[in-house]
Parts: C-alpha cells; sequence; structure tokens
C-alpha cells in the first residue's frame, strides 16, 4: 500500500470522489493516511468523518511564515509516513519547503485545459475569454501557479448559454474521471 495524504481547502467533492473510489477497489494499492486542510470551516473536514480518516487543520495563519507552515505540514506528512501528496482543491501555492521534500511526489487537479486558465476561477476566465472547448487537467506541482507538467486531460465542450454553474459542473465531472485514473497511472 502507498501512503498518501490529500489536501483540500473547501467543498472536498474530489476528495470524496477519490475516497470513493478507494472504498470500491479502483485504487486498492493507495492508503490515504489523512485529510489536511488549511480551513477549519471547511466542508471537506465533515466529508472525511464519512470515511474515519484522520483530519488534520493546519492554519497557515498560526505560523510566522510559509516556511514554518510548511515545515509543520513535513512533520505530520513524515508522522504518517506518506510517500505522495494529491491536492484536490488545495488553495495555497506549493512552496519551496513542501516541494523540497515531495519533489515529483505533488498531484493537482485544475479545472481547465492548461496552460490556458491557470489559477482561480478558471470557469469563470473561460466564460470570459468565450472558449468553445474546456476541461480538466492533471498535473505534476512546481513552484508555479499550475506550471507543473501536465499528465493528463480531459474535454468538454462550452455552451452559449452556460453559466458559471453549469460548466462548473460539466467540469468537476470530467475531474471526478480523470483524476482517480491518473492517480491509478501514476502512483506506483
Amino acid at each position: 500500500m502507498i501512503k498518501t495524504a490529500i489536501f483540500a481547502s473547501g467543498n472536498g467533492s474530489n476528495f470524496e470522489k477519490i475516497m470513493e473510489n478507494i472504498e470500491y477497489g479502483h485504487l486498492s494499492h493507495i492508503e490515504v493516511t489523512a485529510l489536511f486542510t488549511d480551513n477549519p470551516n471547511a466542508f471537506c473536514v465533515e466529508r472525511a468523518r464519512r470515511f474515519n480518516l484522520p483530519v488534520y487543520i493546519i492554519d497557515p495563519r498560526t505560523y510566522d511564515n510559509k516556511k514554518e507552515y510548511e515545515e509543520a505540514l513535513i512533520t505530520r506528512l513524515s508522522q504518517e509516513r506518506v510517500s505522495w501528496i494529491i491536492l484536490a482543491g488545495y488553495m495555497r501555492l506549493v512552496g519551496p519547503t513542501l516541494l523540497g521534500q515531495y519533489e515529483g511526489k505533488i498531484l493537482n487537479i485544475h479545472p481547465s485545459i492548461l496552460p490556458s486558465f491557470p489559477g482561480k476561477d478558471a470557469v469563470g476566465q473561460a466564460l470570459d475569454y468565450g472558449v468553445r472547448v474546456t476541461g480538466a487537467t492533471v498535473h505534476y506541482v512546481d513552484s508555479g501557479m499550475d506550471t507543473g507538467e501536465i499528465i493528463d486531460q480531459l474535454s468538454c465542450p462550452v455552451y452559449p448559454d452556460d453559466t458559471r454553474d453549469t460548466l462548473q459542473l460539466r467540469i468537476q465531472n470530467l475531474e471526478y474521471e480523470l483524476y482517480p485514473r491518473v492517480i491509478k497511472e501514476i502512483i506506483k
């Protein structure tokens, strides 16, 4: 079993889908040791309870700087003997301290066909720009904002009457298919 940790900051729907894939035996070689969140009010904390999964709420505001925050994360990750980190809606840029410890071992999913529309509100950016196709990308994490090596992508159409909500839902469904598949292929 390969020990992984999932990092999330909000709703946690991708986290939940990954955990369901583990429950159903589709990711039977993966053991998620804990959910890590930087947001004590995040709904992902509630989702983790359903899976009886430990949750570590590590609030960066309680540290003097990013280096100290990431050192605290590394301490807990080391205690859990984590080999891989899966970002699932983690809304922080990973810094050099954590990257140095887990280089090439951090995955992220992003709701666009990167390199288009990196960063926050990718769905809104796609609508504002008027693209006809968007989608989801899984990539390795590096020091940039959604600039790591692309592993795989899925696309979907953007319809003229799409709203943020309708397009977000279509992209989320792609993410639920793409992320578990990539995790199975990459984390070995």
